[in-house]
């Protein structure tokens, strides 16, 4: 299509050492990298996915699925520097969701809006540049905007475009937030993404010729006749609105698992009452309380500390090295 290198993506850990480390995170590759590489990434997305829609329609690989592929290839390529979002949707929705931090929202928007604006630009000029048919360019970038109601593929009305865009949108991000968890590895992760991109897009195809990302459909409105740029309000608004939706649901998730994390019940172990009775000399010593990986809980006091679980945290998300959460990894962490 987390934030920060999907810790911006991934679920939270809820404990009070993932807290302890955050300000560490992203210092590896700080504020302007993490920016570029969002831009760098949506320019590949926008590149390869408009690229195959005008240069190969109807014959090879379909715009759908080199979209997907081309967002795949991204996150692996750029995502463990800023996260993977290349798109403005993602972006606010793993904020809403608490992912990212809000002050990197616009400068990724920007980024995103930037790199697809020139991945189209630098087609337009490509197709320009062609004797035979350098004068339908704008025809062509027209047939590849997005649009509803007499501009849909199949003159789709405006409530059906936005329903289905606002679906796409939460859905999308859903698979973002949900996917990218460090049990999946980062591979996985964006193979997930990519491949339900390219699923909504094809499913979006004979309705609004595949939104989902504002700053694609900005960049090929820009170049297209002017009633793409009139229609574009509703490939903003929608993706947005659903990726918010996602993000608050997600968000509801982690808080509901921070109280109960809180809770010490949630980290205690049921005494075995026949175990104390065949061997009363071990029903002396109390077993040591086990955190959610089953792991014993660290204590200080009396009071048992809650286990972290790094499986929750998101698969970009790796802790500094020398940090209380790595202490021996010689490798820079990227945690923004």
């Amino acid at each position: 299509m987390s934030s920060e290198p999907l810790s911006t993506s991934g679920a939270r850990a809820v404990t009070r050492v993932r807290d302890a480390a955050s300000d560490t995170r992203g210092h590896d590759y700080g504020f302007v990298g993490r920016t570029v590489a969002e831009g760098i990434g949506s320019f590949l997305l926008v590149f390869a996915g408009i690229g195959v829609g005008i240069f190969t329609a109807g014959s090879g690989i379909s715009p759908q699925l080199a979209f997907g592929l081309a967002l795949a290839g991204a996150m692996v390529a750029f995502g463990y520097i800023s996260g993977g979002h290349f798109n403005p949707a993602i972006t606010l929705g793993s904020a809403v969701a608490g992912r990212t931090q809000w002050k990197y929202v616009l400068p990724y928007v920007l980024a995103q809006l930037l790199g697809a604006i020139l991945a189209v630009a630098i087609l337009w000029v490509a197709i320009t540049g062609h004797q035979q048919i350098g004068e339908q360019t704008r025809q062509f970038l027209t047939g590849v905007s997005n649009g509803y109601g007499d501009h849909s593929v199949n003159l789709f009305p405006l409530p059906s475009a936005l329903l289905l865009e606002v679906i796409a949108g939460a859905l999308l991000t859903a698979v973002f937030l949900g996917s990218v968890a460090r049990r999946s590895g980062a591979v996985a992760g964006a193979f997930a993404v990519g491949v339900t991109y390219a699923v909504l897009l094809t499913v979006l195809a004979p309705v609004t010729n595949g939104g989902i990302n504002p700053a694609r459909s900005t960049a090929t409105a820009i170049f297209a006749e002017g009633w793409a740029l009139q229609q574009l309000w509703l490939f903003w608004a929608a993706p947005l609105l659903g990726a918010v939706i996602a993000g608050l649901i997600f968000r509801s998730v982690d808080m509901t698992l921070a109280a109960r994390s809180s809770d010490p019940a949630f980290y205690a172990v049921e005494p075995d009452t026949h175990a104390a009775d065949e061997t009363p000399a071990a029903a002396e010593t109390p077993a040591p309380a086990t955190g959610s990986t089953g792991k014993p809980a660290a204590r200080t006091g009396d009071t048992e500390a809650p286990v972290v679980d790094e499986e929750a945290r998101g698969f970009f998300d790796k802790p500094a090295a020398g940090s209380p959460e790595n202490p021996q990894d010689g490798t820079p962490g990227t945690r923004g």
